[in-house]
């Protein structure tokens, strides 16, 4: 194999062990396999065209064109010519996927599902770095450069998901170092063979004085790559806040597939805050007791002292009859209910609002079951827009009396879900034992609890107030005391835990206002989140904390007495035939509701979802495209000058006008590295001045300097014989010259020398000469069209 295709190969294994990165940001993981493939093609393509050989700007253009293709053979097949050449149609379709793609972005969290506009997403911009990298460091061998494309696609996935692990880390610094490695002996195997370990002769000088140089980077690479992997484990995190850090929805499990969920608590409070109730769900239920009837989306049990967030739980097919809830026994009264739901066609969620606790769900689409939650979660981009679905669930009535009685939770139910970190701030659990003081039992904490929060504790129903920051936000809020559903639920189910009583949070709906056809709306502003405490042989049992918000259920009021059983609900069947599907009508659109996505022209939109509408992702997509762009522009005159350079010291031709031009380009480019270095030319003297000129100022070392005067002699030949015939090596010579001007020059002499050459001023040159030239031409068109004599009818 060739220096220039192993070049190529380690290329597109740094983009491929680079765009490891991402796989954490979409599910399923597949797409990586068909970016390699893809990658390997635009790769080959590259690789042939250099063989033909093109001019540079040719190669490149024919990688962008090929990569056209394949993108338009997988996404826009329909669309495009023959399945490949792409149309106006095809661009349609790239652009309607794009705008999918972008939609999906600012609606779910990471992991997402790989819909068809995220895959073109990823994917396209997988090729579009692999062919960055691929042209700067095989196409104009130059492999440092090449690293800040891969810096860039590594920045955007660790970005996205908090810091990518170690692992990806790992994979995109070592197949950097391998691209370095690969350039560095394919430039010294042009000088002899240094890396074959060949014997050498008795009295020659021993091979290991070349190699020594290559282990000792190979070893400063390795000990760069493990300190940079452990670094991170010594230094000190950021504290997440009260909101920060939730979670990123179900991961794997028994059943197959990867479940992508919205994040439940992105932009609660920005949906309580909206100008406009907009209609997000209307129900209609075979029940009277409406007020109790909370549609619960998901719950949040994993506390790790900052942020409330839903464990990993497994998934599996969603099955015809739930099992029975955990911890309910046959004492507890209960009636079985039905609720039809409709969701507006502009909210997509990706879990399903149910009553709880359901017992059976008739819904079409790909949906998956977790059973600890008891929650519905869309599988592979499916979610709640438009959906029509009906549940049957347990309206579930305890007493007092029973609560007061249950049993303490079994030993796995107190380990899961009364963990609380060391990080909570003590004046949690210290003022969750002041409130409970002289409690008789966990139902009696509890009580107090609620009602420290809603009635005695002094507390305010505040949208408005910020979330705070840290592992200390529980305890501002509780100093303040302001705040809103969120920090009301997290701060009671925090506080429980501490007094040993299994807690988790609950994300969803309060029952919603009662509409005139009998049916029920729910609007944005009854997002809600509030605690559910385990009771055994009760089961997981709402409390409501929060003033002014939602009901207070029955079974926690102080003055019902306790001995008292509360009847169970009463079914009452609805006559109405069918809930409705249309979403409250607005005359307009508020920017408010714009920026939560609420608007009915913005077909990607969610509740609950994030609060702006293109999302963190496309954002740092967009930036980091225009970072691109500016390097490009900043790192244009290093590649003019690279693409000069090799085009003057090419192939020398075998005709006297072949041989003349390369002579004077390889002069040229000695004259411009001086100029580069400082030196500027000058065209009133000879090229035997010009050359004592550079030597002097240049302190050029001997085999540069005899260089220099060979090149001055050529030129003279060239200029002035019958019929010139310059010496052989006249590119080795200038090469020697310009390797001479490095190793004299400063740092940062250097570095102004490759990034900005000051020969570099030629593009301007040749741009105004360019321009001027067609002026000229457009002028002359013109005269000639104005001074035209006009035909004569005969």
């Amino acid at each position: 194999m060739s220096g220039r295709a192993r070049l190529a190969l380690w290329a597109w294994a740094a983009t491929v062990m680079t765009s490891s990165a991402l796989l954490p940001l979409v599910s399923p993981e597949t797409w990586i396999f068909q970016a390699a493939f893809l990658l390997a093609l635009q790769t080959g393509v590259g690789a042939l065209t250099r063989r033909v050989p093109l001019a540079r700007p040719l190669t490149v253009a024919a990688q962008a064109l090929a990569t056209l293709m394949l993108l338009t053979l997988v996404f826009a097949r329909e669309q495009a010519l023959a399945g490949i050449v792409p149309g106006p149609e095809a661009f349609q379709h790239f652009s309607a996927l794009l705008q999918a793609g972008t939609d999906d972005i600012g609606r779910y969290s990471i992991p997402a599902p790989l819909s068809d506009g995220i895959r073109l997403m990823v994917i396209g911009g997988v090729l579009v770095i692999g062919l960055v990298v691929d042209t700067l460091a095989v196409t104009y061998r130059s492999a440092a450069p090449a690293g800040l494309p891969l810096l860039a696609l590594y920045s955007v996935a660790a970005g996205l998901n908090g810091g990518a692990g170690w692992l990806c880390f790992l994979l995109a610094a070592v197949g950097y170092l391998m691209l370095l490695l690969t350039e560095s002996r394919d430039r010294l195997s042009q000088w002899g063979r240094v890396f074959g370990g060949a014997a050498r002769a008795p009295g020659q000088e021993s091979a290991s004085g070349v190699v020594a140089p290559v282990r000792f980077g190979r070893r400063i690479g390795a000990v760069a790559v493990v300190v940079a992997l452990f670094v991170p484990f010594v230094l000190p995190g950021l504290d997440g806040g009260l909101l920060g850090g939730a979670g990123r929805g179900i991961g794997n499990g028994p059943g197959g597939g990867t479940i992508a969920a919205v994040n439940p608590l992105v932009s609660l409070r920005d949906s309580l805050n909206v100008d406009e109730d907009r209609t997000v769900l209307t129900y209609r239920t075979d029940t009277a007791d409406t007020q109790n009837l909370y549609l619960r989306i998901v719950s949040l049990d994993d506390f790790d002292g900052t942020a409330w967030k839903p464990a990993q739980r497994h998934i599996v097919d969603v099955p015809k009859t739930f099992p029975a809830p955990a911890g309910l026994d046959g004492q507890v009264k209960r009636a079985a209910i039905r609720t039809r739901i409709a969701a507006a066609d502009w909210y997509a969620q990706d879990w399903l609002p149910m009553p709880y606790p359901a017992s059976k769900v008739d819904i079409k689409g790909r949906w998956r079951y977790e059973p600890v939650g008891r929650t519905l979660v869309g599988d592979h981009g499916q979610n709640t827009r438009g959906v029509q679905y009906e549940v049957t669930s347990l309206m579930v009535a305890p007493t007092a009396q029973q609560l007061a009685g249950a049993p303490e939770a079994s030993p796995a139910m107190r380990r899961e879900y009364t963990q609380v970190p060391k990080s909570l701030p003590a004046v949690v659990a210290k003022t969750a034992r002041k409130v409970t003081a002289g409690s008789a039992n966990h139902y009696e904490q509890a009580v107090r609890l609620q009602d420290y929060f809603a009635v005695s504790g002094d507390f305010r129903y505040n949208t408005q107030v910020q979330a705070g920051s840290g592992s200390a936000a529980i305890a501002n809020f509780l100093k303040e005391k302001e705040g809103f559903c969120v920090h009301f639920s997290f701060a009671m189910a925090s506080m429980a835990r501490t007094l040993g009583i299994p807690a988790r949070v609950a994300v969803g709906f309060t029952s919603g206002t009662p509409q005139a056809d009998g049916s029920m709306a729910v609007g944005l502003r009854d997002a809600h989140a509030w605690p559910e405490l385990y009771f055994e042989g009760v089961g997981w049992t709402r409390f409501e904390p929060t003033p002014s918000r939602g009901s207070v259920p029955l079974y926690t009021q102080t003055n019902t007495p306790g001995a008292v059983e509360s009847a169970a609900p009463n079914p009452t069947l609805s006559t109405s035939p069918a809930p409705s599907v249309e979403p409250a009508a607005s005359e307009s659109c508020s920017p408010q509701l714009r920026k939560l996505a609420a608007c009915t022209e913005q077909s990607a939109a969610t509740a609950l979802g994030p609060a702006d509408d293109d999302g963190p992702m496309t954002e740092i997509l967009l930036l980091t495209l225009a970072g691109l762009l500016v390097l490009g522009m900043l790192l244009l005159p290093m590649l003019w000058r690279m693409r000069v350079r090799a085009v003057r010291l090419g192939g020398h031709g075998r005709t006297e006008a072949d041989v003349a031009a390369y002579t004077l380009g390889a002069w040229s480019e000695v004259t411009d590295t001086a100029w580069d270095y400082g030196i500027g030319p000058t065209e009133s003297q000879t090229p035997r001045m010009t050359a004592e000129r550079i030597v002097g100022l240049g302190e050029l070392d001997p085999e540069a300097t005899a260089a220099v005067y060979r090149l001055a002699v050529a030129v003279e030949l060239v200029l002035y014989a019958p019929h010139p015939r310059p010496p052989a090596g006249l590119a080795n010579d200038a090469r020697r010259v310009g390797k001479s001007f490095r190793t004299s020059a400063s740092g940062p002499a250097r570095l102004r020398a490759l990034l900005l050459p000051r020969s570099a001023v030629r593009m301007i040159w040749m741009a105004s000469a360019a321009w001027a030239a067609l002026r000229t031409r457009l002028s002359a068109r013109r005269q000639a069209l104005f001074h035209r004599p006009s035909r004569q009818n005969g």
